[in-house]
Formats: C-alpha cells, structure tokens, sequence
C-alpha cells in the first residue's frame, strides 16, 4: 500500500486552498494571506512548503496537470480506436475530478499569466504540446493529411472555450454533459 507522508497530505491541502483563493480573489492580487486564510494556516507554513508565491502556484499548475494525466492514462487504458483515444482526451479535460469552476477559473488565470512567468510559460508550452500530440496522434488515422491541423485547432479550441466559459460560470458544472457535449464535437470534427 502506497501511503501520503504529512507533508504530502499538507500540501495538497495548501494547493486545494490555493485552487479556492485564486478563483475567489484573481490570480495576480490574491496574496499569501489569502491562501493561508482559505487552508487554516499561516502564510508562514506555507513558505516553509513552497518557498514563495510562486513555488505554490507552479505546484498548483502541477498538481491540476496531474489530475490531466492520471485521467488521459485511465481513459487510454479502455480505448481501442482512433475515435475512442480522441475521446478520452476530451473525457480527461472534462472529468469530474478536473471540471470544477474553481479549477478551470485558476487554470484560465494560470495560462493567461504564463507570458510573464518562465515557470507557467514551461508548463503551459508542455501542456499544449501534449495535447496537440494527442489529438495528431489520432487524427491522423481518421482524416486526410489536409484535413488533420484544422480538426486538431478545432477540438484544442472548443476545449479552451468550454474551459473559459466554465470558469465564468456562476452555476456548479456538469462534467458528465460537458462530456457528452465534447463526444459530440469530436464526431462534428468527424463528419
């Protein structure tokens, strides 16, 4: 059995809070002691984790892309098609453990400070270099060559709007229609 060390534990905490606070104060004004207010603890223990602002947020990034990972990794494991993995990529970006409207808030705020912070910057080109992967990967066995870099934009940004829209949404979302939604695409991109 693989068990959580405390620190383990503590950080996911502070990286869960960190998710809460940027969603409800703004990426680029929310302070330590906001986070620290929303985790129960002090802004000191959370330098003692992190290091800084920084470290903290590049760990949040971390830990959402994970949560990215460990979704495409279950969905590729049922998939045996081009159109099955295509799925799983948009099941993945939809899942219920990822689709929430404070992660897809901080995710959108993420990305949209990732020009002026190397750390974000590395991660965001490293998160749209896999999906593009992923979605070329696939297309390639259904489409005509011509056919492939058009398919791909459209499936990232339908993608990228669905998450942008979510993180406005003032309404609790519903992974499993967005889901369904996203299937649709797929098949629209398809025809």
């Amino acid at each position: 059995m693989n068990r959580k060390r405390i620190r383990d534990i503590r950080n996911e905490e502070l990286i869960e809070a960190t998710i809460v606070a940027v969603h409800n104060h703004g990426y680029s004004v929310v302070t330590m002691a906001d986070i620290a207010r929303e985790a129960g603890a002090s802004a000191a223990s959370i330098n003692y984790y992190f290091g800084s602002k920084e470290g903290l947020m590049e760990a949040t990034m971390r830990y959402l892309l994970r949560k990215l990972r460990t979704a495409m990794i279950t969905g590729y494991k049922t998939s045996h098609s081009p159109t099955d993995r295509l799925y799983a990529v948009m099941d993945a970006n939809f899942s219920d453990q990822l689709f929430t409207v404070e992660q897809c808030s901080i995710w959108m705020q993420f990305w949209a400070n990732a020009p002026y912070s190397p750390h974000l910057a590395r991660l965001h080109r490293l998160n749209r270099a896999r999906v593009r992967s992923h979605f070329r990967a696939e297309l390639r066995h259904l489409l005509p060559a011509e056919g492939v870099e058009t398919a791909r934009q459209a499936l990232q940004n339908y993608m990228d709007g669905a998450w942008l829209q979510a993180a406005l949404s003032d309404q609790p979302l519903d992974p499993v229609s967005a889901r369904a939604a996203a299937r649709r695409v797929v098949d629209l991109v398809l025809s």
